[in-house]
């Protein structure tokens, strides 16, 4: 008997991660009065968006460049409370 198993990245749709979108407004030091954009996107898991938190540490402390603002889209694509397994239909 063959087990079949769920492809690894519905498994992580299932644990909360889906697709994320994050645009850092920063100023540049050469030019402090002008915003650049830097738009990312990359799977992350919400509400705490750890992979989000990590890259922007990191830009604290190797990027000269000063964020502004940071916002942050997400949308799971798959829930669990809108996953139903359907019932066999029986035959009266």
């Amino acid at each position: 008997m063959s087990v079949r198993v769920a492809d690894p990245a519905f498994e992580k749709m299932l644990s909360g991660f889906s697709a994320t979108t994050a645009e850092v407004l920063y100023h540049i030091p050469d030019h402090p009065d002008f915003l650049q954009s830097f738009l990312w996107q990359f799977e992350d898991l919400a509400p705490g968006f750890p992979r989000l938190r990590r890259f922007l540490g990191y830009w604290q402390v190797e990027v000269h460049a000063r964020i502004h603002s940071v916002h942050v889209m997400h949308h799971g694509l798959i829930t669990p409370r809108e996953l139903r397994f359907a019932a066999e239909h029986q035959l009266q």
